[in-house]
Protein backbone atom coordinates (compact mmCIF):
# COMPACT_ATOMS: atom_id res chain seq x y z
CA UNK A 1 0.00 0.00 0.00
CA UNK A 2 1.21 3.46 -0.83
CA UNK A 3 0.55 6.92 1.10
CA UNK A 4 -0.82 8.97 -1.86
CA UNK A 5 -3.53 6.91 -2.35
CA UNK A 6 -3.96 6.20 1.42
CA UNK A 7 -4.56 9.72 1.47
CA UNK A 8 -7.46 9.87 -0.96
CA UNK A 9 -9.75 12.59 -0.64
CA UNK A 10 -12.07 11.18 -2.81
CA UNK A 11 -15.89 11.15 -1.47
CA UNK A 12 -19.22 8.88 -2.90
CA UNK A 13 -20.66 9.89 -6.20
CA UNK A 14 -17.16 11.69 -7.04
CA UNK A 15 -16.06 11.89 -11.33
CA UNK A 16 -12.51 13.25 -10.72
CA UNK A 17 -10.08 12.52 -8.42
CA UNK A 18 -9.43 15.29 -5.18
CA UNK A 19 -5.75 16.51 -5.77
CA UNK A 20 -4.36 17.73 -1.90
CA UNK A 21 -2.64 20.73 -3.66
CA UNK A 22 -5.70 22.17 -4.79
CA UNK A 23 -7.50 22.03 -1.25
CA UNK A 24 -8.64 24.87 0.26
CA UNK A 25 -6.26 25.06 3.24
CA UNK A 26 -8.86 27.05 5.46
CA UNK A 27 -10.88 24.11 4.70
CA UNK A 28 -9.79 21.11 4.33
CA UNK A 29 -10.94 18.17 3.09
CA UNK A 30 -10.44 15.99 5.71
CA UNK A 31 -11.23 18.40 8.30
CA UNK A 32 -14.99 18.39 6.40
CA UNK A 33 -14.96 15.12 7.71
CA UNK A 34 -14.66 16.00 11.58
CA UNK A 35 -17.72 18.90 10.80
CA UNK A 36 -19.87 16.19 9.87
CA UNK A 37 -19.51 13.56 11.58
CA UNK A 38 -20.10 16.12 14.58
CA UNK A 39 -22.99 17.99 13.13
CA UNK A 40 -24.70 14.12 12.55
CA UNK A 41 -27.36 13.27 14.39
CA UNK A 42 -26.12 9.60 15.08
CA UNK A 43 -23.18 11.06 16.62
CA UNK A 44 -25.35 13.20 18.87
CA UNK A 45 -26.86 10.19 20.34
CA UNK A 46 -24.18 9.31 21.86
CA UNK A 47 -24.33 11.87 24.83
CA UNK A 48 -27.03 9.29 25.91
CA UNK A 49 -25.31 6.18 25.56
CA UNK A 50 -23.07 3.85 27.68
CA UNK A 51 -19.34 3.95 28.15
CA UNK A 52 -18.81 2.03 31.36
CA UNK A 53 -21.81 2.61 33.65
CA UNK A 54 -25.44 1.94 31.75
CA UNK A 55 -27.96 4.72 32.55
CA UNK A 56 -25.81 6.45 34.97
CA UNK A 57 -26.43 9.79 35.55
CA UNK A 58 -23.48 10.78 37.28
CA UNK A 59 -21.65 13.61 36.32
CA UNK A 60 -18.04 12.33 36.44
CA UNK A 61 -18.99 9.47 34.16
CA UNK A 62 -18.73 9.78 30.02
CA UNK A 63 -20.86 8.91 27.87
CA UNK A 64 -19.74 7.82 24.56
CA UNK A 65 -19.84 11.20 23.38
CA UNK A 66 -17.39 12.18 25.63
CA UNK A 67 -15.30 9.42 25.19
CA UNK A 68 -15.33 9.67 20.95
CA UNK A 69 -14.42 13.39 21.46
CA UNK A 70 -11.69 12.42 23.89
CA UNK A 71 -10.56 9.35 21.45
CA UNK A 72 -10.75 12.21 18.70
CA UNK A 73 -8.08 14.41 20.86
CA UNK A 74 -5.55 11.51 21.35
CA UNK A 75 -5.93 10.49 17.48
CA UNK A 76 -5.39 14.05 16.22
CA UNK A 77 -1.87 14.16 18.95
CA UNK A 78 -1.21 10.07 17.02
CA UNK A 79 -2.13 11.61 13.73
CA UNK A 80 -0.03 14.51 13.80
CA UNK A 81 3.11 13.07 14.81
CA UNK A 82 2.93 10.06 12.61
CA UNK A 83 2.39 12.64 9.30
CA UNK A 84 5.40 14.40 10.85
CA UNK A 85 8.08 11.77 10.62
CA UNK A 86 6.34 10.36 7.21
CA UNK A 87 6.88 13.75 5.40
CA UNK A 88 10.46 13.33 6.63
CA UNK A 89 10.79 9.15 4.91
CA UNK A 90 8.47 10.50 1.98
CA UNK A 91 9.03 13.76 1.16
CA UNK A 92 7.16 13.25 -2.30
CA UNK A 93 3.88 13.32 -0.82
CA UNK A 94 4.51 17.13 0.43
CA UNK A 95 6.77 18.28 -2.23
CA UNK A 96 4.74 16.80 -5.17
CA UNK A 97 0.75 16.22 -3.44
CA UNK A 98 1.07 19.17 -0.84
CA UNK A 99 0.60 17.14 1.76
CA UNK A 100 0.65 18.74 5.64
CA UNK A 101 1.50 16.96 9.03
CA UNK A 102 -1.78 17.77 9.73
CA UNK A 103 -3.86 16.19 7.57
CA UNK A 104 -2.87 12.56 9.30
CA UNK A 105 -4.22 13.85 12.16
CA UNK A 106 -7.11 14.89 10.69
CA UNK A 107 -7.76 11.52 9.33
CA UNK A 108 -7.31 9.92 12.34
CA UNK A 109 -9.46 12.49 14.56
CA UNK A 110 -12.82 12.32 12.24
CA UNK A 111 -12.00 8.35 12.04
CA UNK A 112 -11.30 8.14 15.93
CA UNK A 113 -14.72 10.63 16.28
CA UNK A 114 -16.84 8.23 14.29
CA UNK A 115 -15.28 4.92 16.01
CA UNK A 116 -18.18 4.65 18.01
CA UNK A 117 -21.37 5.41 15.85
CA UNK A 118 -22.69 2.65 15.19
CA UNK A 119 -23.02 1.41 18.81
CA UNK A 120 -26.38 0.21 20.24
CA UNK A 121 -27.37 1.70 23.67
CA UNK A 122 -26.11 0.00 26.65
CA UNK A 123 -22.79 -0.50 26.04
CA UNK A 124 -21.39 -3.74 24.37
CA UNK A 125 -24.05 -5.59 26.46
CA UNK A 126 -26.39 -4.24 23.39
CA UNK A 127 -24.33 -5.93 20.98
CA UNK A 128 -24.96 -9.15 22.62
CA UNK A 129 -28.72 -8.73 23.00
CA UNK A 130 -29.54 -7.86 19.20
CA UNK A 131 -27.29 -10.80 18.08
CA UNK A 132 -28.70 -13.31 20.83
CA UNK A 133 -32.02 -12.27 19.69
CA UNK A 134 -31.71 -13.65 16.12
CA UNK A 135 -29.32 -16.47 17.68
CA UNK A 136 -31.30 -18.03 20.04
CA UNK A 137 -34.25 -16.06 20.48
CA UNK A 138 -37.64 -15.38 17.68
CA UNK A 139 -35.12 -14.22 15.31
CA UNK A 140 -33.93 -17.99 14.11
CA UNK A 141 -37.11 -17.85 12.12
CA UNK A 142 -35.37 -16.02 9.88
CA UNK A 143 -32.05 -18.11 9.64
CA UNK A 144 -33.45 -20.59 6.50
CA UNK A 145 -34.71 -17.76 4.58
CA UNK A 146 -31.37 -15.73 4.72
CA UNK A 147 -28.13 -16.27 3.27
CA UNK A 148 -25.40 -17.54 5.66
CA UNK A 149 -23.92 -14.03 5.51
CA UNK A 150 -27.02 -12.36 5.95
CA UNK A 151 -27.79 -14.77 8.97
CA UNK A 152 -24.34 -14.20 10.63
CA UNK A 153 -24.52 -10.30 10.07
CA UNK A 154 -27.92 -10.43 12.36
CA UNK A 155 -26.21 -13.25 15.26
CA UNK A 156 -23.14 -11.44 15.59
CA UNK A 157 -24.33 -8.04 15.15
CA UNK A 158 -21.42 -5.47 14.88
CA UNK A 159 -21.46 -1.57 16.03
CA UNK A 160 -18.41 -1.33 13.75
CA UNK A 161 -20.67 -2.42 10.63
CA UNK A 162 -23.31 -0.50 11.58
CA UNK A 163 -20.74 2.58 12.18
CA UNK A 164 -19.83 1.94 8.26
CA UNK A 165 -23.53 1.82 7.26
CA UNK A 166 -24.18 4.99 9.29
CA UNK A 167 -21.17 6.56 7.48
CA UNK A 168 -22.14 5.65 4.25
CA UNK A 169 -25.51 4.38 3.66
CA UNK A 170 -27.59 6.13 0.94
CA UNK A 171 -31.73 7.00 1.46
CA UNK A 172 -33.59 8.77 0.03
CA UNK A 173 -32.62 12.18 -1.69
CA UNK A 174 -29.44 11.45 0.44
CA UNK A 175 -26.68 9.57 -1.52
CA UNK A 176 -23.39 8.00 0.38
CA UNK A 177 -24.94 9.08 3.77
CA UNK A 178 -22.10 11.92 5.14
CA UNK A 179 -20.02 11.73 1.84
CA UNK A 180 -16.84 11.16 3.89
CA UNK A 181 -13.65 11.19 2.50
CA UNK A 182 -11.95 7.82 1.92
CA UNK A 183 -9.42 7.81 3.87
CA UNK A 184 -11.27 8.80 6.70
CA UNK A 185 -13.73 5.39 5.89
CA UNK A 186 -10.45 3.66 5.53
CA UNK A 187 -8.95 4.56 8.67
CA UNK A 188 -12.61 4.11 10.34
CA UNK A 189 -12.95 0.60 9.43
CA UNK A 190 -10.79 -1.71 11.98
CA UNK A 191 -11.96 -5.43 10.81
CA UNK A 192 -12.66 -5.12 6.68
CA UNK A 193 -14.25 -8.29 5.88
CA UNK A 194 -17.48 -9.60 5.88
CA UNK A 195 -19.14 -11.70 8.90
CA UNK A 196 -18.36 -14.82 7.37
CA UNK A 197 -15.76 -16.73 7.25
CA UNK A 198 -15.44 -15.85 11.13
CA UNK A 199 -11.73 -15.13 12.33
CA UNK A 200 -10.28 -16.83 9.42
CA UNK A 201 -6.97 -15.64 11.04
CA UNK A 202 -5.06 -14.03 13.88
CA UNK A 203 -4.44 -11.14 12.50
CA UNK A 204 -6.09 -8.16 14.30
CA UNK A 205 -7.91 -6.90 11.26
CA UNK A 206 -9.51 -10.54 11.58
CA UNK A 207 -10.74 -10.58 15.19
CA UNK A 208 -13.96 -9.41 14.15
CA UNK A 209 -16.26 -7.88 10.94
CA UNK A 210 -17.01 -4.83 10.29
CA UNK A 211 -19.07 -5.11 6.56
CA UNK A 212 -22.49 -5.81 6.54
CA UNK A 213 -23.63 -7.48 3.12
CA UNK A 214 -25.71 -4.15 2.34
CA UNK A 215 -22.30 -2.31 2.39
CA UNK A 216 -20.02 -4.66 0.48
CA UNK A 217 -20.17 -2.71 -3.10
CA UNK A 218 -19.63 0.19 -1.04
CA UNK A 219 -16.86 -0.44 1.33
CA UNK A 220 -15.15 -2.33 -1.88
CA UNK A 221 -15.52 0.66 -4.30
CA UNK A 222 -13.55 2.57 -0.92
CA UNK A 223 -10.59 0.04 -0.24
CA UNK A 224 -10.11 0.16 -4.06
CA UNK A 225 -9.82 3.34 -4.40
CA UNK A 226 -7.17 3.36 -1.40
CA UNK A 227 -5.68 0.48 -2.57
CA UNK A 228 -5.92 -1.67 0.57
CA UNK A 229 -4.91 -5.41 -0.07
CA UNK A 230 -6.82 -7.98 0.09
CA UNK A 231 -7.22 -11.24 0.29
CA UNK A 232 -9.21 -14.40 -0.50
CA UNK A 233 -11.35 -15.41 -3.14
CA UNK A 234 -14.21 -14.02 -4.81
CA UNK A 235 -17.53 -13.02 -2.46
CA UNK A 236 -14.61 -13.91 1.06
CA UNK A 237 -12.33 -11.22 -0.14
CA UNK A 238 -10.83 -9.34 2.94
CA UNK A 239 -8.41 -6.69 3.35
CA UNK A 240 -5.79 -5.13 5.37
CA UNK A 241 -6.30 -2.21 7.57
CA UNK A 242 -5.81 0.88 6.46
CA UNK A 243 -2.26 2.49 8.68
CA UNK A 244 -3.88 5.27 10.03
CA UNK A 245 -7.11 2.32 11.27
CA UNK A 246 -4.09 1.31 14.06
CA UNK A 247 -3.66 5.04 14.91
CA UNK A 248 -7.48 4.73 15.54
CA UNK A 249 -7.44 1.59 17.75
CA UNK A 250 -4.61 2.98 19.59
CA UNK A 251 -5.92 6.52 20.63
CA UNK A 252 -9.31 4.21 22.27
CA UNK A 253 -6.89 1.64 23.41
CA UNK A 254 -5.23 4.19 25.70
CA UNK A 255 -8.61 6.01 26.38
CA UNK A 256 -10.48 3.73 27.66
CA UNK A 257 -7.28 2.12 29.44
CA UNK A 258 -6.80 5.48 31.56
CA UNK A 259 -10.27 7.15 31.25
CA UNK A 260 -12.64 4.25 32.11
CA UNK A 261 -10.19 3.46 35.30
CA UNK A 262 -10.39 7.33 36.18
CA UNK A 263 -14.76 6.21 36.15
CA UNK A 264 -14.15 3.37 38.42
CA UNK A 265 -12.09 5.78 41.53
CA UNK A 266 -14.76 8.69 40.87
CA UNK A 267 -17.47 6.42 41.33
CA UNK A 268 -15.84 4.80 44.34
CA UNK A 269 -15.69 1.36 42.81
CA UNK A 270 -11.55 1.75 42.77
CA UNK A 271 -10.04 3.10 45.96
CA UNK A 272 -8.31 6.11 45.34
CA UNK A 273 -4.91 5.53 46.80
CA UNK A 274 -4.60 1.89 45.55
CA UNK A 275 -5.61 3.40 42.17
CA UNK A 276 -3.51 5.99 42.16
CA UNK A 277 -0.58 3.57 43.10
CA UNK A 278 -1.04 1.93 39.37
CA UNK A 279 -1.08 5.26 37.90
CA UNK A 280 1.76 6.26 39.11
CA UNK A 281 3.98 2.92 37.98
CA UNK A 282 2.91 4.10 34.72
CA UNK A 283 4.37 7.51 34.30
CA UNK A 284 7.76 6.58 37.29
CA UNK A 285 9.54 7.82 34.57
CA UNK A 286 7.75 11.41 33.66
CA UNK A 287 6.29 12.21 37.04
CA UNK A 288 7.26 15.21 38.74
CA UNK A 289 7.21 14.23 42.51
CA UNK A 290 7.61 17.47 44.09
CA UNK A 291 4.50 19.17 41.80
CA UNK A 292 2.45 15.92 42.30
CA UNK A 293 2.88 15.99 45.88
CA UNK A 294 1.74 19.92 46.11
CA UNK A 295 -1.62 18.50 44.41
CA UNK A 296 -4.45 18.62 47.44
CA UNK A 297 -7.36 17.53 45.89
CA UNK A 298 -7.88 13.98 44.26
CA UNK A 299 -9.65 15.70 41.18
CA UNK A 300 -6.04 17.56 40.68
CA UNK A 301 -3.80 14.45 41.35
CA UNK A 302 -6.02 12.47 38.90
CA UNK A 303 -6.07 15.04 36.01
CA UNK A 304 -2.32 15.31 36.63
CA UNK A 305 -1.40 11.73 36.93
CA UNK A 306 -4.01 11.36 33.37
CA UNK A 307 -2.32 13.60 31.21
CA UNK A 308 0.88 12.27 32.24
CA UNK A 309 -0.31 8.33 31.61
CA UNK A 310 -2.14 9.74 28.41
CA UNK A 311 0.98 11.67 26.81
CA UNK A 312 3.11 8.79 28.04
CA UNK A 313 1.14 6.41 25.79
CA UNK A 314 0.92 8.52 23.01
CA UNK A 315 4.94 8.23 22.99
CA UNK A 316 5.01 4.87 22.72
CA UNK A 317 1.82 4.06 20.03
CA UNK A 318 3.79 6.24 17.80
CA UNK A 319 7.39 4.93 18.18
CA UNK A 320 5.97 1.41 17.72
CA UNK A 321 4.22 2.40 14.09
CA UNK A 322 7.23 4.17 12.92
CA UNK A 323 9.16 1.18 13.80
CA UNK A 324 6.61 -0.92 11.73
CA UNK A 325 5.05 0.80 9.50
CA UNK A 326 6.95 -0.83 5.88
CA UNK A 327 5.66 -3.80 7.58
CA UNK A 328 1.92 -2.15 8.25
CA UNK A 329 2.10 -1.22 4.81
CA UNK A 330 2.45 -4.47 3.72
CA UNK A 331 -0.67 -5.97 6.06
CA UNK A 332 2.56 -7.74 8.10
CA UNK A 333 1.71 -6.27 11.47
CA UNK A 334 -0.88 -8.67 13.30
CA UNK A 335 -1.60 -7.10 16.11
CA UNK A 336 -2.64 -3.49 17.83
CA UNK A 337 -0.04 -1.04 18.45
CA UNK A 338 0.13 -1.32 22.08
CA UNK A 339 0.10 -5.05 22.64
CA UNK A 340 3.75 -4.11 21.60
CA UNK A 341 4.09 -1.39 24.09
CA UNK A 342 6.55 -1.09 26.55
CA UNK A 343 3.82 -0.40 29.17
CA UNK A 344 1.88 -3.14 28.27
CA UNK A 345 2.36 -4.95 32.00
CA UNK A 346 1.46 -1.96 33.95
CA UNK A 347 -1.91 -1.51 31.03
CA UNK A 348 -2.77 -4.99 31.90
CA UNK A 349 -3.08 -4.22 35.44
CA UNK A 350 -4.83 -1.58 35.14
CA UNK A 351 -7.17 -2.95 32.37
CA UNK A 352 -7.24 -6.23 35.15
CA UNK A 353 -8.29 -3.63 38.30
CA UNK A 354 -11.31 -2.32 36.02
CA UNK A 355 -12.42 -5.34 34.53
CA UNK A 356 -13.07 -6.87 37.98
CA UNK A 357 -13.90 -3.46 39.80
CA UNK A 358 -16.17 -1.47 37.62
CA UNK A 359 -17.30 -3.80 34.25
CA UNK A 360 -18.16 -6.64 37.10
CA UNK A 361 -19.79 -4.21 39.75
CA UNK A 362 -23.56 -5.04 40.58
CA UNK A 363 -24.48 -1.69 39.24
CA UNK A 364 -23.10 -2.23 35.83
CA UNK A 365 -24.13 -5.97 35.64
CA UNK A 366 -28.07 -5.31 37.11
CA UNK A 367 -28.35 -2.35 34.39
CA UNK A 368 -27.14 -4.36 31.12
CA UNK A 369 -29.54 -6.84 31.91
CA UNK A 370 -32.07 -4.83 31.80
CA UNK A 371 -30.77 -3.48 28.55
CA UNK A 372 -30.64 -6.76 27.15
CA UNK A 373 -34.58 -6.81 28.25
CA UNK A 374 -35.47 -4.04 26.82
CA UNK A 375 -33.72 -4.52 23.27
CA UNK A 376 -34.86 -7.96 22.91
CA UNK A 377 -38.63 -7.05 23.89
CA UNK A 378 -38.35 -3.66 21.34
CA UNK A 379 -36.89 -5.78 18.51
CA UNK A 380 -39.77 -9.05 18.85
CA UNK A 381 -42.14 -6.07 18.73
CA UNK A 382 -41.43 -3.97 15.52
CA UNK A 383 -40.32 -7.27 13.45
CA UNK A 384 -43.40 -9.15 14.31
CA UNK A 385 -45.36 -6.44 13.23
CA UNK A 386 -43.66 -5.47 9.91
CA UNK A 387 -43.95 -9.26 9.35
CA UNK A 388 -47.47 -9.64 10.08
CA UNK A 389 -47.75 -6.12 7.39
CA UNK A 390 -45.84 -8.46 4.57
CA UNK A 391 -48.29 -11.48 5.81
CA UNK A 392 -50.64 -9.39 5.75
CA UNK A 393 -51.81 -10.46 8.78
CA UNK A 394 -51.47 -7.14 10.57
CA UNK A 395 -53.99 -7.04 13.82
CA UNK A 396 -54.84 -3.39 15.16
CA UNK A 397 -51.87 -3.51 17.58
CA UNK A 398 -49.42 -3.48 14.75
CA UNK A 399 -50.87 -1.09 13.09
CA UNK A 400 -50.45 0.66 15.89
CA UNK A 401 -46.76 -0.29 16.27
CA UNK A 402 -45.82 0.67 12.67
CA UNK A 403 -46.81 4.19 13.51
CA UNK A 404 -44.39 5.06 15.80
CA UNK A 405 -41.82 3.96 13.58
CA UNK A 406 -39.88 6.67 12.28
CA UNK A 407 -40.55 7.89 8.47
CA UNK A 408 -36.94 7.01 7.57
CA UNK A 409 -37.25 2.98 8.23
CA UNK A 410 -38.18 1.75 5.36
CA UNK A 411 -40.21 -1.59 6.53
CA UNK A 412 -42.15 -2.41 3.15
CA UNK A 413 -39.42 -3.48 1.44
CA UNK A 414 -39.64 -6.85 -0.13
CA UNK A 415 -36.09 -8.23 0.99
CA UNK A 416 -36.45 -9.59 4.20
CA UNK A 417 -32.03 -8.97 5.04
CA UNK A 418 -33.03 -5.32 3.89
CA UNK A 419 -35.74 -5.20 6.46
CA UNK A 420 -34.51 -6.64 9.54
CA UNK A 421 -31.61 -4.89 9.33
CA UNK A 422 -33.71 -1.45 8.89
CA UNK A 423 -35.46 -2.72 11.96
CA UNK A 424 -32.30 -3.55 14.30
CA UNK A 425 -30.09 -0.81 12.83
CA UNK A 426 -33.65 1.22 14.23
CA UNK A 427 -33.39 0.04 17.42
CA UNK A 428 -29.38 0.27 17.78
CA UNK A 429 -29.53 3.93 16.84
CA UNK A 430 -31.99 4.51 20.25
CA UNK A 431 -30.06 6.40 22.43
CA UNK A 432 -30.10 4.60 26.16
CA UNK A 433 -33.11 6.94 27.62
CA UNK A 434 -35.04 6.77 24.50
CA UNK A 435 -35.26 2.74 24.76
CA UNK A 436 -36.40 2.80 28.15
CA UNK A 437 -39.08 5.54 27.62
CA UNK A 438 -40.03 3.85 24.26
CA UNK A 439 -40.18 0.04 26.38
CA UNK A 440 -42.12 1.93 28.43
CA UNK A 441 -44.63 3.88 26.30
CA UNK A 442 -44.98 -0.09 24.73
CA UNK A 443 -45.46 -2.32 27.74
CA UNK A 444 -47.06 0.76 29.62
CA UNK A 445 -44.50 -0.18 32.41
CA UNK A 446 -41.81 1.14 34.33
CA UNK A 447 -38.66 -0.80 34.04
Amino acid sequence: MNWEQLLSLRRYGDTHKRLRKEQDETRLGFEVDYDRVIFSTAFRSLQDKTQVVPLSKTDFVHTRLTHSLEVSVVGRSLGRKVGKKLLEKYPHLHEVHGFQFNDFGAIVAAAALAHDIGNPPFGHSGEKAIGEYFKIGNGTQFQNQLSPKEYQDLCDFEGNANGFKILTENRKGVNGSLRLSYATLGAFMKYPKQSLPKKPTKHIADKKYGIFQSQKEAFTEVANDLGLLSFGEDDDKRYARHPLTFLVEAADDICYTIIDFEDGINLGLIQEEYALEYLINLVRDTIQTEKYNLLQHREDRLSYLRALSINTLIKDAVRIFLENEEAICKGEFTVGLMEKSKYKAQIDDIIKISVEKIYKSDEVIEKEIKGYHILQHLLDTFITAVEHFHNDSLSNYDKLILKVLPENVDYTTSHLYKRLMNITSFISGLSDSKAVILFNKLTAKTL
